[in-house]
């Protein structure tokens, strides 16, 4: 029915919290509510696609069909949310570690690095790269540490160890925790460069993961269709079924990236992440700066939308909360929305809502007439051909 799917997701973006909240200490967390409480906010686009009713607020929808997705998977972090929309829900999540890594791991991680390592212990990258920065530049030493998520993060400054050896290290690294007893499902290398007496994380991110099973990028890139990663999608899936990885600065660089797609041509998916969101004010608990960029992102918005075809289709979503007035600096366990947009569809309404972020992804492969022999997800295609 659509040559192009354009998945875009809002990193850290949720809608409320779940009704299994309570297990992450998450309870009454609402990314978006939070954000929009009590202050004056210009999101006029994305109230007309719908992203306001999501929580409550009356608005100018116009021209989209929107409803909440509910998280299967068992965690609230980008890799489990990204694998839930393509299809994948792990019946055994990968571990983590609240108390710091075991000290046997961190010998072999100095053992294949000739390096030293401080920290390991949970932190915010933010936060542990200005406590142990001048100690990293002075010894050489790695900084290493993790959140709630599992995930083993290595932070050092650019100018003292290059970045080709942090990723050296990192690859080798993964290759490590990725299986038993670690079984950590992402390191990522975190460089940052100290200039002018500030701490700064550089675009140079980059994340390892372990091959995932079968998801839908693979099914449709069998099947020739085109595969577009933007942002962290490719390191997200170890670059399986992703035919095209672009690389993203920030939220803009994205923005003018999906831009420039929605104007060519290709069939098939471009899958978009804008991590802004997420690392810059979820984490940090910025909430003035989350509006300021979701006010960046509506105005961009129109000029994407206007590029978009009859036979296209845009759905928004996200991978999990990180409410930026809640208690801590992790994601919270949220619900998020679930926007779809497309020049053919002529009146807005709500849809019921979605038991797994895997039904975006049954949607995309009904779209391009492929079988879907995954275990979650159904499609709402019926939902979209009611505009015909």
């Amino acid at each position: 029915m659509f040559k192009r799917i354009f998945l875009i997701v809002l990193d850290g973006f949720g809608i409320g919290s779940t009704e299994d909240a309570d297990r992450f200490g998450d309870t009454g967390s609402n990314t978006l509510k939070h954000i929009t409480d009590n202050v004056e906010y210009n999101l006029n686009t994305m109230e007309k696609l719908g992203f306001l009713n999501l929580i409550g607020n009356n608005n100018q929808t116009k021209y989209s069909l929107y409803s909440k997705l509910k998280p299967k998977n068992l965690e609230k972090d980008s890799l489990n949310g990204h694998y839930e929309m393509m299809g994948i829900v792990l019946d055994e999540p990968f571990k983590t570690y609240p108390n710091g890594f075991p000290l046997e791991l961190i010998s072999k991680i100095k053992e294949i690095s000739g390096r030293d390592v401080i920290g390991n212990t949970v932190a915010s990258g933010t936060e542990i790269i200005k406590e142990l920065g001048e100690m990293q530049r002075k010894t050489g030493s790695l900084i290493v540490y993790t959140s709630a998520d599992s995930v083993l993060q290595i932070a050092a400054d650019e100018k003292i160890i290059p970045l080709e050896e942090l990723y050296r290290i990192c690859e080798r690294v993964k290759e490590i925790v990725s299986i038993s007893p670690y079984n950590i499902g992402r390191v990522i290398a975190r460089p940052y460069i100290f200039e002018n007496g500030i701490y700064t994380r550089t675009p140079n991110r980059h994340d390892y993961t372990v091959d995932p099973p079968l998801n839908v990028l693979d099914l449709l890139s069998c099947n020739e269709y085109k595969t577009i990663g933007i942002g962290k999608i490719a390191d997200l899936f170890n670059n399986r079924g992703v035919t095209d990885s672009i690389k993203t600065k920030n939220n803009l660089d994205c923005l003018m990236k999906l831009i420039d797609f929605s104007k060519g041509s290709f069939n098939g998916l471009c899958f978009a992440n804008l991590n802004d969101f997420d690392s810059k004010y979820g984490h940090r608990r910025d909430k003035e700066n989350y509006l300021k960029a979701l006010e960046e992102f509506n105005y961009y918005l129109p000029i994407f939308l206007k590029n978009l075809k009859q036979d296209d289709l845009a759905i928004f979503t996200s991978d999990h909360g990180n409410d930026p007035t809640f208690k801590g600096t992790d994601h919270t366990r949220e619900n998020t929305p679930l926007i779809v947009f497309s020049p053919s569809i002529m009146n807005s309404r709500r849809i019921g809502d979605r038991d797994t972020f895997a039904d975006i992804g049954a949607t995309i492969l009904d779209n391009f007439g492929i079988s879907n022999p995954l275990k979650y997800g159904t499609s709402f295609m019926n939902e979209i051909k009611k505009e015909e």
